[in-house]
C-alpha cells in the first residue's frame, strides 16, 4: 500500500478526493490517499502551494511531489524540496488553453471589440486569417497545441522556443535571433512561456518596439513575463491595440492597478485554462502508479531549467 498525502490545501480537498480516489482504483493503485499522513510515512505528495506545507525535509520517505499545477516557479526554487517535482499536464488543461486563446485570437482578428462599441454598416471587412501572423512564445505542450489549433483555423503560425522544434503547419524558431523574427511579424502574439530567469520581463519596451504597430498581446502564460509599465507605455504610444491579459505578477490583481481601468486591455482572472478534477486526476494516478512500481516520473520537471 503507498501512502499518498493531498497537500493541495484544505480548500481544495473536497473537489479532489472523489476523482482522485476513482482515478487511482482505475489506475488499479493500491493507495492509501488521506491529508493526514506523518510525514515520514508518505510516499507521494500531492500539492499545490499552501501555507500549511513549505517545508518538505520531515518527508522522509517521499519519492515524488506531484503538483497540480502546470506551472512550478513557486515551488521549483524550494531549498527544502529534494524530492522528483512533476509538473501537471492533463487533456483538460491543454483544450481549455487551446480554446481561451483560440477565441481571443479570433476576437482580435476579427476585430469583435470595435463592431460591438461602435457597429460601423460600412466598415471593412478584416483579412482572412491567413493573411494574420500569429505569434506564439512557448512550444510546451499548451503552447504546441495552441499553434496547431490556429494553424488549421489557416493562421500563419509563427512559433519560439528555446530549442528549435518542429511541428505540423506551424514555422518554428528558436534562440535570439528567432524571437526578433516572431516578435517582428506577430499581428497577434501569444505568451505561453514557463517563468524562468531566462524568460522574466522578456517582453520589455524593446521587445514591444519591434512588434507591428497596432498588434494585439495576448498572456494567458505569466505574469512575470511582461513589464507592465513598458506594456502600458506601448498601449499609450498606439504601438499595440490591445493587451488581454489573464495573469499577473500579483494576484489577484490590485484593484488600483492601472490595468482594470484602460481602454485597451482586457483583463481576465486567471481563467485561461484551469486544473479540472475531473481530467487532472488521472495524471496524479499514472505518476502514483509508476511511484509504485520503480518507474521514471511523467513531467519531471528539470531543476535546471525550471520547468
Amino acid at each position: 500500500m503507498i501512502k499518498v498525502l493531498f497537500a493541495g490545501g484544505a480548500d481544495r480537498w473536497p473537489t479532489w478526493e472523489a476523482p482522485l480516489r476513482a482515478a487511482l482504483a482505475e489506475a488499479e493503485v493500491q493507495a492509501d490517499l488521506s491529508t493526514q499522513h506523518p510525514p515520514d510515512e508518505v510516499d507521494v505528495i500531492v500539492f499545490a502551494p499552501n501555507p500549511d506545507l513549505t517545508d518538505f525535509r520531515p518527508f522522509t520517505r517521499a519519492r515524488a511531489v506531484l503538483s497540480l499545477w502546470a506551472g512550478v516557479e513557486t515551488i521549483v526554487q524550494n531549498e527544502t524540496l529534494t524530492q522528483p517535482l512533476a509538473r501537471m499536464v492533463d487533456p483538460g488543461l491543454t483544450e481549455g488553453m487551446v480554446e481561451y486563446v483560440t477565441a481571443h485570437v479570433l476576437r482580435h482578428h476579427l476585430g469583435i471589440d470595435a463592431y460591438l462599441r461602435a457597429p460601423d454598416w460600412h466598415g471593412d471587412a478584416p483579412p482572412l486569417a491567413r493573411d494574420r501572423p500569429v505569434g506564439i512564445l512557448g512550444l510546451g505542450a499548451l503552447g504546441a497545441a495552441c499553434a496547431e489549433a490556429l494553424s488549421r483555423l489557416n493562421f500563419e503560425v509563427l512559433g519560439w522556443s528555446r530549442r528549435q522544434k518542429t511541428l505540423v503547419g506551424v514555422s518554428c524558431h528558436a534562440g535570439e535571433d528567432g524571437l526578433i523574427t516572431v516578435l517582428e511579424r506577430a499581428e497577434i502574439l501569444v505568451l505561453l512561456l514557463p517563468l524562468t530567469d531566462e524568460t522574466a520581463d522578456l517582453i520589455d519596451g524593446a521587445a514591444l518596439a519591434r512588434m507591428p504597430r497596432g498588434a494585439a498581446l495576448i498572456n494567458p502564460g505569466r505574469g512575470g513575463l511582461v513589464v507592465d509599465d513598458d506594456l502600458l507605455s506601448a498601449l499609450d504610444g498606439d504601438r499595440l491595440s490591445h493587451a488581454t491579459l489573464d495573469v499577473f505578477r500579483t494576484e489577484p490583481l490590485p484593484q488600483d492597478h492601472p490595468f482594470w481601468d484602460h481602454p485597451r486591455v482586457t483583463v481576465t482572472p486567471h481563467i485561461a485554462s484551469a486544473t479540472r478534477p475531473a481530467t487532472a486526476a488521472g495524471a496524479i494516478a499514472e505518476n502514483v502508479r509508476r511511484v509504485a512500481e520503480g518507474r521514471p516520473l511523467r513531467h519531471l520537471v528539470d531543476r535546471d531549467r525550471g520547468y
